[in-house]
């Protein structure tokens, strides 16, 4: 039977200047623009294959980590499926000998390699993958920023995992949306030095999800309005400065400035929304107090921590300070799991900065597995389209891990 199909990977976005808060909840258009750095595949990504042929049984299927998910009517996979079936059509309207792929059933797997769920940006990768799996299987013209207007409508973040490097979303002013998309402001290659630490406090689905969070925020924030119209906008412009120019005493000002007022507007909604916990809080307070201590010898920044809706820390770093931070993170917070060290930093000798107070962490440090475990990664590239050897479905369409 003639089939086809298209495996993928897609990386994970974790935001500096923040995305919270929709102006469309139906297109996910956001009340702000935002920018994010993308990690490195090679630690974190979603696989997707998508596949379809004229005798799979009727109807759509998908499976996540081998689980199968309800495509629902009208859903926002529904949606990105519908959408990425139209512009097919495009192309086989335009090529009478295409095969008419868009009249087919599809089947979808897709499989994380971290939590979902757990603020880890799952939805974004996995969205992105999706979207890009099944772009490649319909052989479609469309760039990753036209991609990204569908992917936005899966996943908003998602829009920004189609790109590589460092990524903007912009919000966009037309009501259809079709000026809210994702360009990227630099590639992986430009600042390759740009490191990240996460440190999961949490594999826990969250208890606010974020769509629930925003929608709240929306309707009862008044600092988010400030935030909106005051903060963010200038932040978009010197932040992209910085990355342009390397600077990353700038870079982390920011970063860490935009992580905390996005905090402060979960606060702010009612009822307030607490997705920071004292482990986080006390990172917050170690990575501060490096700072400090930096800048007190004459250096620029270290460091600089970002929270997404979630508690687990993304630290930012240059690569060169990496095994500091590193091992003092392991000192303070030690994990209850190995630390798969990929780059070789716990075996590098490092120094914090002198002046460095120790009173900011509790006597004795946190208990072991305060911490559950550390991810270290690196800037990243887009979507991959990986060799037919790793796809996820067998010849039927049915998942290999279910055979």
């Amino acid at each position: 039977m003639a089939r086809y199909e298209a495996t993928v990977s897609a990386p994970v976005n974790i935001a500096c200047i923040k995305y919270w808060g929709k102006r469309n909840t139906a297109l996910i258009l956001p009340t702000n623009s935002s920018l994010s750095v993308t990690l490195s595949q090679d630690h974190l990504r979603s696989t997707t294959t998508s596949s379809t042929s004229q005798e799979y049984e009727q109807g759509d299927r998908l499976w996540l980590n081998g689980r199968e998910e309800e495509i629902s009517k009208g859903g926002r996979t529904e949606v990105c499926l519908a959408a990425l079936r139209q512009w097919r059509r495009e192309v086989e309207d335009k090529d009478s000998a295409a095969p008419k792929m868009s009249e087919w059933p599809l089947r979808i797997a897709s499989y994380n390699n971290f939590p979902t769920a757990a603020g880890l940006a799952s939805s974004a990768s996995g969205l992105a993958a999706l979207v890009y799996s099944i772009s490649q299987l319909y052989q479609l013209p469309q760039t990753p920023s036209q991609l990204s207007l569908i992917a936005r409508q899966g996943s908003g973040s998602a829009c920004r995992s189609l790109f590589g490097g460092f990524v903007a979303w912009e919000m966009g002013e037309r009501d259809d949306g079709a000026d809210s998309l994702a360009v990227q402001v630099a590639d992986r290659d430009h600042w390759p030095e740009i490191h990240a630490l996460i440190c999961v406090v949490s594999d826990a689905k969250k208890g606010t999800s974020s769509t629930s969070g925003m929608q709240k925020t929306v309707a009862t924030s008044t600092l988010l309005q400030h935030r909106i119209k005051h903060v963010v906008p200038p932040r978009m412009t010197e932040i992209s400065r910085a990355i342009t120019a390397k600077d990353f005493t700038t870079f982390a000002r920011l970063t860490m400035a935009d992580s905390n007022s996005f905090h402060a507007v979960c606060l702010d909604t009612s009822p307030p929304i607490f997705y920071l916990n004292d482990v986080s809080r006390a990172i917050i307070s170690v990575i501060e107090e490096l700072n400090r201590a930096a800048l007190a010898s004459g250096a620029g920044l270290v460091a600089a921590y970002t929270f997404d809706a979630g508690p687990n820390a993304v630290i930012y770093a240059l690569e060169k300070d990496m095994p500091m931070i590193v091992q003092t993170i392991n000192e303070f917070f030690p994990q209850s799991l190995d630390f798969p060290d990929p780059f070789g930093v716990l075996a590098q000798p490092s120094a914090r900065p002198e002046g460095f107070n120790k009173a900011v962490v509790r006597e004795g440090g946190w208990e072991k597995g305060a911490v559950s475990r550390l991810i270290h990664t690196a800037v990243g590239d887009g979507p991959r389209r990986l060799p037919d050897s790793e796809s996820l479905l067998d010849v039927k369409g049915v998942p290999k891990t279910l055979v």
